[in-house]
């Protein structure tokens, strides 16, 4: 069976352009050759063999390359960036907002990146490097990695404003209970994306302070406005939390509304009745001397005298601002 543990290797011309490399010409590579980016599925049998044997990196490092579930982090081993990002999850089926992780190490001559699922973001470089336009080095490399990972997050944040949006109108219109589930959701998704965010803003901060031969100061300046963009869009997402449960709240208050006012109906209606029905129940009792009980036109009399009671019941409601 094909080996699928290694995606595509690809060496930069040092121009915005890349090749891609075939295994024997990995072996013979040397960093003067340019920046060779070698891009892994984690999820393979053969990823220690690769990382460990081929690539020689230390096992702390493939250990965190590889770690099943991990947050958005960074590290420096020497002149070597150790770091983990969080993208959407853009492929066929998938939710959006089950975020994909790339890991990367990440030194002057040689990128390493690693994935299970396939995320868009490292895709779009690579196409960059195809088409020309792609990574110069290895400090533009992470920029721009770090640049699409942002750019489809702000789809994300901007669609779920789009469904809060939506959402405060129909609690407005309608306040059904339909709407808990879809404001229970939309926490949720709010939660979820900002557990990542949160910590990747962080990430993404950190490389001011990180001294590495290769992330000069143009790669730190442009890092710092992705750093603001993520911090904008954690803001967004604060602010559309707390939207969400002011909405909340404010369909609780309303269903609250609604069964306070069918109570409070079904309290007056009671109220009329028990009084009518008390003397229909005394009427009805089977002993003597009930009134009326030979008279022809008793059943009449008593109507007319229930219809009275209830319409005084009514008046008397109505007057006192009860109905």
């Amino acid at each position: 069976m094909q080996d699928q543990t290694l995606i595509s290797a690809i060496r930069f011309d040092g121009r915005g352009a890349g090749t891609d490399c075939a295994e024997d010409e990995i072996a013979r590579w040397t960093p003067d050759q340019g920046v060779l980016w070698l891009h892994f599925n984690y999820g393979q049998p053969r990823i220690h063999e690769w990382l460990e044997g081929r690539c020689g990196l230390d096992p702390v490092v493939v250990e965190a390359l590889i770690a099943e579930d991990a947050r958005p982090r960074s590290f420096t081993d020497g002149d070597g960036l150790f770091v983990v990002l969080r993208g959407l999850n853009l492929n066929p089926g998938a939710e959006l907002l089950d975020m994909v992780s790339v890991r990367a190490w990440i030194e002057r001559g040689r990128i390493i990146t690693v994935r299970q699922r396939k995320v868009m973001a490292v895709e779009d470089v690579r196409q960059a490097l195809y088409g020309g336009t792609g990574p110069r080095d290895a400090g533009t490399f992470l920029v721009q990695l770090c640049g699409r990972l942002t750019q489809r997050i702000a789809m994300a944040v901007s669609q779920v404003e789009e469904q809060e949006d939506a959402a405060e109108d129909l609690v407005v219109q309608e306040g059904s209970r339909r709407l808990r589930p879809v404001l229970s959701d939309l926490r949720r998704r709010l939660i979820n994306l900002r557990r990542y965010l949160a910590p990747q803003r962080q990430v993404i901060s950190q490389f001011q302070s990180d001294q590495l031969s290769w992330l000069g100061a143009e790669h730190k300046s442009r890092l710092r406005e992705i750093a603001d963009r993520v911090t904008r869009y954690v803001e967004d997402l604060d602010a559309a939390r707390e939207r969400a449960a002011v909405a909340q709240d404010e369909l609780e208050s309303r269903l609250a509304e609604q069964l306070n006012r069918n109570m409070y109906v079904l309290s007056v209606v009671a109220a009329i009745f028990l009084p009518l029905s008390l003397l229909t129940g005394l009427l009805g009792i089977n002993v003597l001397g009930i009134p009326g009980a030979d008279n022809p036109y008793g059943f009449y009399v008593v109507c007319g005298c229930l219809a009275v009671i209830a319409a005084a019941q009514i008046w008397f409601f109505r007057r006192t601002h009860l109905m």
